[in-house]
């Protein structure tokens, strides 16, 4: 495998990966935020849910194999609340974005748009989410205030 394509089969599997997270996550916002967002979340679930399966076909079409969902994913805080459930969607939504810029960098031609299409929705998602937005959607060293960290993010 050359190198790019190389590169490409990785940043696909990272955004597999932060995908099969954000669905896990998304099960997590769903149980917990109000009921005026709860269209919103499922909405958003279904979403990654498509984009995952997009991602599967991708790796394959590349001609790797797809890694599976992990069984459970820690979440970077509690969420006991409406409040904290919206929190874990906008976090959820700034990690896609940021694998998806890196997909947009190591890809080309159609999959390069369409990495490019994923990481505008999470920007808007996590914008609503957030009730408002990051300079840099994608680009945490660029997003994040002087002196922050990057936001927490479920991790395996």
């Amino acid at each position: 495998m050359s190198e790019s394509k190389d590169a490409e089969l990785k940043a696909v599997q990272a955004a597999l990966g932060a995908e099969h997270a954000a669905v896990y996550g998304y099960g997590v916002v769903g149980g917990r935020v109000g009921d005026g967002r709860r269209d919103e979340a499922r909405t958003a679930y279904d979403a990654h849910r498509a984009r995952r399966d997009e991602l599967q076909r991708a790796v394959r079409d590349l001609g790797g194999e797809p890694q599976p969902a992990d069984a459970a994913y820690a979440l970077p805080f509690p969420v006991p609340d409406a409040a904290a459930a919206a929190r874990l969607a906008a976090d959820l939504e700034d990690r896609i974005a940021g694998v998806y810029s890196d997909l947009v960098r190591a890809s080309s031609g159609a999959r390069r748009g369409s990495a490019a299409g994923a990481l505008r929705e999470a920007a808007v998602r996590a914008a609503r989410w957030r009730g408002g937005s990051v300079a840099f959607p994608g680009l945490a060293e660029r997003s994040a205030p002087s002196g922050s960290s990057a936001p927490a993010t479920p991790k395996a």
